[in-house]
């Protein structure tokens, strides 16, 4: 409950966090994921990767994926480039090591550009891929039985220095973002929405939550319509899943919010707190406390 639009938006922050002991158990059992795939296969390195590095993570922590990056001998990448099945093979093959050690696990599933294990609590996908000559990774990808070129550690770089730059606000606003679209049918992919907020709030403060909602739906709304590169510089859509048949749609979803959040700010500018909390309630719903 709250009776201010700031205490709301405080009381949002909060609900969005990963407690402690959800941190403690992911902590643990990445930890043991990657001891299994090192035992039984030759690793370079391996690091944590996603929105979890990222800090970007929402809960609930059962609807969450925890994404590990597996840095492989380029043997593998030898074995099976062009041959003996391709990436898809490879991933075939990190499933069959990870069925040896998690036998009662209830779902152990190629999906993909990883290989995902679906705990009772949590999802953990594990991405294998190899060091990239200049810089960056190889993934394998599935999808298209091809090597996808990425840089996971330069999005953590990226995400962590707007943070800094706006002094600890950036990151909970995209945890906002988030949980409106998580409230709202999940449309867009948890990425593309990073990858828009690194873009729209580029050299911008964020004066309060309210208004940084707002400005960034209001921007959103001309942003999806362009390609939305890979900030690490591969070139790659992050937005390609939102086609030209599609994009119209896309638009709307940002249109509305923006509408919304605009009754909203101007709702909490003239001090009616209770019809503000109203109208952000209708955009994060659960997520956001009632009036009270």
């Amino acid at each position: 409950m709250a009776t201010t639009v700031d205490q709301a938006f405080r009381d949002l922050k909060s609900r969005l966090e990963i407690t402690s002991p959800q941190t403690e158990t992911i902590s643990a059992r990445q930890a043991r994921i990657r001891e299994v795939i090192a035992t039984a296969m030759t690793v370079q390195d391996s690091f944590l990767t996603g929105s979890y590095a990222r800090s970007t993570m929402i809960g609930p922590l059962n609807e969450a994926d925890i994404d590990i990056f597996m840095v492989l001998d380029p043997k593998y990448f030898h074995h099976y480039n062009g041959q003996n099945g391709g990436p898809a093979a490879l991933l075939d093959y990190t499933k069959r090591t990870l069925l040896k050690t998690y036998t009662r696990t209830p779902d152990i599933s190629r999906n993909g550009q990883a290989v995902t294990i679906r705990f009772d609590d949590f999802v953990v996908d594990v991405v294998v891929g190899f060091n990239r000559n200049g810089g960056g990774y190889i993934m394998a990808n599935s999808l298209r039985n091809s090597w996808l070129e990425t840089d996971p550690k330069k999005h953590v770089e990226l995400v962590t220095a707007s943070n800094k730059a706006h002094n600890g606000d950036f990151v909970p606003l995209v945890k906002m973002i988030k949980g409106w679209n998580k409230s709202n049918g999940s449309y867009f992919r948890s990425f593309h929405l990073e990858v828009l907020a690194l873009e729209i709030l580029k050299n911008i403060t964020i004066s309060d939550y309210p208004s940084g909602c707002r400005f960034f739906f209001d921007k959103a709304r001309v942003l999806v319509r362009q390609k939305n590169s890979d900030p690490a510089g591969y070139g790659d859509d992050v937005g390609g899943y939102i086609t030209a048949a599609t994009v119209e749609d896309a638009v709307a979803k940002f249109e509305k919010a923006f509408n919304i959040s605009v009754y909203a700010e101007q709702a909490g500018n003239r001090g009616e707190h209770r019809r503000a909390i109203e109208y952000w309630g209708s955009l994060f719903k659960n997520y956001f406390p009632a009036y009270g």
